[in-house]
């Protein structure tokens, strides 16, 4: 077994222990620049701070998101929007839990679509940090569904960008 298969199992059972908790805490995570613009749209993320999410690469590299949807694009089509980087050099992602403004898992959030609450790139995957919550977020915001991290997809974001929330 080589050193790379042994450390990707490895990982792979840590995240398992840790309920797939990201590898670095919250409080740790880069945070995005003033000139920083997020890879999908070109926007300035740090304009945003209520939205951004982040992806960070094994070796450090991040890259930050004006917003969930903007992120679920980047994810769909890594060799379009960070050529050279690898979804399995991923060492975690976040985005901003929009009650608490806290950067949480990506992948334990759970997001409104077809909401009244607008993101800095219109309609928006807001991301919630329980079921709970999102669906307390879905009747006060008039939303039309909640979907898990595995739920989202290239072709979901871009349905959003034109008002569908199928």
């Amino acid at each position: 077994m080589t050193f790379y298969r042994w450390l990707l199992i490895t990982l792979g059972v840590l995240m398992l222990l840790s309920g797939g908790a990201s590898a670095a805490p919250t409080d740790k995570l880069p945070k995005p620049g003033d000139r920083d613009l997020c890879p999908v749209c070109g926007m300035l993320v740090a304009k945003y701070p209520n939205w951004i999410a982040i992806v960070v690469y094994r070796d450090g590299h991040a890259h930050f998101f004006d917003g969930a949807k903007d992120l679920f694009k980047y994810l769909g089509n890594l060799p379009r929007y960070a050529p050279g980087h690898k979804a399995a050099d991923i060492a975690g992602i976040w985005v901003t839990e929009f009650y608490g403004l806290t950067r949480i898992d990506a992948r334990q959030a759970f997001y409104v679509i077809g909401s009244d609450t607008l993101g800095p790139m219109g309609h928006e995957f807001v991301p919630l940090a329980n079921r709970t919550d999102a669906e307390d977020f879905l009747k006060d915001h008039k939303g039309k569904r909640i979907v898990s991290f595995a739920q989202t997809t290239p072709e979901l974001a871009a349905r959003l960008d034109k008002g569908s929330f199928d």
